[in-house]
């Protein structure tokens, strides 16, 4: 079958919840993604950075093989060999004493507004069922309802109400303005590092440090939501460490497995972990087994100095971009290897410019309408992004 075959299979008969490129992927390997017509792709999206370490990694293959031909869930009736074994690896990767692990980034930040909610209740003290949590204006934080309450885009939320109250959204980046929404109800304050669907959104320096001293002022939890930014993306382990920052809960996702299994996780120390009990929050798959494809992740990570390539070809691939003449660029801003390239209004939307670049040989994705997102495999190398280099330049200059 040809590439306009499942394209008109895929439209017949599934929701047209989203708006994909016209290629159809069949096998991928490191940063290069192979079409069903035999074409070479070099993939500038890495699954909104769920595959960090490069498409279907060796060692973390071989994890995800070995254990599905043991035993692929036990639900959390039962306990298993490998989640232990997560959790541990997790705590010393992180610094962080304890998780909870569930399978998609949006079940995380669910779990971490239950938990500052129980916190606010049990610990400080805020008459039930009154906490509030202060969020930034065109977060991205998931799709479900409870979510899409505290979404300041409005394709997220028409038709989808009524919605879940207790959220206060302040302008990002302004950590005055977190400190003016602060009351006696407040729970906690949920911040992206970098907001990367609102468009490669960096914060002034020194922002999430003062949010995060407003936070221990007022007896308030500062959670980071690192599910996009996490696990070496910016050139750190987590974006928050930019400004030295170790928030009370952290929320990981997309990359902790690799992109071959959903594995997600809070992380916090047991004074706020701990409070949950049997029987209050669970997932039937969240902590299965094959939970072990997390636990090779953070090897890949350390081994292969991801982090650090990503810090130093993020500010390379910046660097380069940045200095294209073009008509149509407004600006080019990120950290480590997440960047965007925003055009300017009269551009005529990135769209097009992302069809233009599939038809080089290079997949990269609007958001947010004038945005183009770079967001390679940290495995990437400089002789791949010099390769990349004049056909991204020649689009950026198209008419």
């Amino acid at each position: 079958m040809k590439t306009q075959d499942f394209i008109e299979i895929e439209e017949q008969y599934g929701a047209h919840n989203y708006h994909p490129l016209d290629v159809v992927i069949e096998r991928a390997e490191g940063v290069w993604v192979y079409d069903v017509e035999g074409r070479k792709y070099l993939d500038c999206l890495s699954a909104y950075s769920a595959v960090n370490q490069g498409h279907v990694h060796p060692e973390i293959l071989k994890a995800l093989l070995e254990q599905a031909k043991k035993v692929t869930l036990t639900s959390r009736a039962f306990r298993n060999d490998q989640l232990p074994m997560l959790y541990k690896e997790l705590s010393e990767m992180t610094g962080y004493e304890m998780s909870l692990p569930m399978n998609s980034g949006a079940e995380a930040v669910e779990t971490a507004v239950k938990l500052a909610r129980k916190w606010a209740y049990q610990v400080k003290k805020v008459p039930r069922h009154q906490a509030e949590i202060i969020v930034a204006g065109n977060n991205f934080h998931g799709r479900t309802v409870t979510i899409i309450s505290f979404s300041t885009e409005p394709s997220y939320r028409d038709d989808f109400g009524p919605f879940t109250p207790g959220f206060v959204v302040v302008e990002y980046g302004d950590a005055s303005a977190v400190e003016k929404a602060i009351t006696s109800n407040t729970a906690a304050v949920m911040l992206e590092p970098i907001q990367g669907e609102a468009g490669v959104i960096v914060p002034p320096a020194g922002y999430l440090k003062a949010v995060a001293e407003i936070c221990r002022k007022n007896n308030v939890l500062f959670i980071a939501d690192e599910i996009q930014t996490g696990l070496g993306r910016t050139g750190k382990l987590f974006a928050a460490q930019h400004d030295g920052v170790r928030p009370d809960i952290t929320i990981v996702g997309k990359a902790l497995s690799g992109g071959f299994y959903p594995v997600s996780a809070i992380l916090a120390d047991k004074s706020v972990l701990g409070l949950f009990k049997p029987g209050e929050h669970g997932s039937t798959f969240g902590g299965n087994p094959l939970a072990a494809v997390a636990r090779a992740r953070p090897r890949v990570l350390h081994e292969e100095k991801l982090a650090e390539r990503s810090a130093e070809l993020g500010e390379y691939f910046i660097e380069q971009l940045s200095e294209i003449t073009s008509p149509h660029v407004k600006e080019v801003r990120g950290k480590g290897l997440l960047i965007g390239v925003e055009l300017k209004p009269e551009a005529g939307g990135a769209r097009r410019f992302c069809e233009a670049l599939k038809s080089k040989g290079i997949l990269a994705k609007e958001t947010h309408d004038n945005v183009i997102r770079f967001a390679p495999p940290l495995v990437i190398d400089k002789e791949t992004i010099d390769w990349a280099l004049p056909s991204i330049r020649e689009t950026l200059n198209m008419t």
